[in-house]
């Protein structure tokens, strides 16, 4: 026998698939798509869900750190697999023995690289970090003459490409874009025309919303995942769980009824009280709690879905429980299904509905899910 958890993660593969699809579709056949699967894939499992999607065409995988690029490679995926936050330089070895694309945006780095690369008589390309206006990592538009200046002595090492990141590509009325584009050719026009170097700088807003920034290749995340990172699930692009053509949300997040009770007008419901009823009320106990990620910012105002209808949370979040208002739905029983976040009957809850209500955005609702309960990975 086999103890599972009462709580589930679905995260459905053609989704997944379907996603990659669309927005290869999007950038156009000749725009290679690499596939950001950093922070577990959104919650979603990175080497299942980059799998998915090198069954769908993908040859191109984005990762934040290099425990993560290995464990990929690791994983069986075959394509390039690029490391897009540094490394410790003791690590340096990795991207040789594994064969990975390092990003830089420092001399140490690249000085690093190139004394590895000498000792054992091989060759790196490595794409270059500028900071266009997101005030992260990476090197000033201005700096980049220079700084290629610095390195161009250097054996065994090439800059091969050349990427940037736009802050507010999901708001196409805002002007950073177009300003980022800009101070982006800035930086892309130190390499001679006759040097093949790749540059991209569009995330999944601009893939959708800004065709000029889509450049040698387009990086894609939150899309590949079901939802618009402006919100809405998918916007104008997408569709319910389940549906083709646009982007789909790839994850559900699934319990079920504990117990059953009924409370007398006057009853206080969780810790503090802080929801007493008002008349006679129906209470559904589910085991979800924060430590599975469903926020406790969500007491007295989340919803499930139960039968098909809507159930709201009443009282505070508890650590691994919640109660759910059923008062109105008929017939609730222990082991009824509970739907958190996807589709049961008609309708629907996504992680736009529940960011909304907690004041943050899907990307964060998708980890916290993903990475807090088992998932199963499902074809359709």
């Amino acid at each position: 026998m086999r103890e599972k958890s009462f709580n589930k993660v679905v995260v459905h593969r053609s989704a997944l698939e379907n996603n990659f699809k669309y927005i290869q579709k999007t950038a156009g056949p000749q725009t290679p798509v690499m596939a950001m699967v950093k922070a577990d894939a959104y919650g979603h499992g990175m080497e299942d869900a980059a799998l998915a999607f090198a069954s769908a065409g993908c040859t191109r995988f984005g990762v934040a750190e290099l425990c993560e690029a290995v464990r990929l490679r690791l994983s069986g995926i075959t394509g390039e697999i690029y490391v897009t936050i540094g490394f410790d330089l003791e690590d340096v070895d990795s991207f040789f023995t594994y064969d990975l694309i390092p990003v830089v945006y420092s001399f140490e780095a690249v000085s690093a690289l190139s004394q590895k690369a000498l000792s054992l008589g091989r060759n790196i390309g490595v794409h270059l970090k500028v900071d266009t206006g997101m005030s992260r990592l990476g090197l000033l538009p201005e700096n980049v003459g220079p700084f290629l200046n610095h390195i161009s002595e250097l054996k065994g090492v090439k800059v091969v490409g050349v990427m940037s990141h736009l802050p507010a590509s999901d708001q196409p009325l805002s002007g950073s874009t177009e300003t980022g584009l800009k101070n982006f050719g800035v930086a892309c026009s130190e390499f001679d025309d006759n040097v093949d170097t790749i540059c991209h700088i569009a995330n999944s807003g601009a893939v959708l919303n800004f065709p000029d920034a889509h450049c040698d290749m387009v990086r894609a995340g939150i899309a590949l995942y079901g939802y618009d990172p402006a919100g809405q699930v998918g916007g104008k692009h997408g569709g319910r769980y389940g549906d083709k053509g646009g982007l789909v949300p790839a994850m559900s997040f699934h319990s079920r009824v504990l117990q059953v009770k009924e409370l007398p007008a006057g009853t206080g419901i969780s810790y503090g009280h802080t929801f007493v009823t008002e008349k006679s009320t129906k209470i559904a106990i589910i085991p979800v709690g924060y430590e599975d990620g469903l926020s406790r910012s969500l007491s007295n105002s989340g919803e499930v879905l139960i039968h098909g209808e809507l159930a709201p949370v009443c009282g505070r979040i508890c650590m691994n429980m919640c109660m759910i208002d059923v008062s109105t739905i008929v017939g609730v029983e222990a082991g009824d299904e509970v739907v958190l976040m996807g589709v049961q009957g008609q309708k629907e809850i996504s992680a736009d509905d529940i960011a909304a209500k907690i004041g943050t955005i899907s990307y964060e609702v998708l980890c916290m899910f993903g990475n807090n309960n088992s998932r199963e990975y499902q074809v359709g």
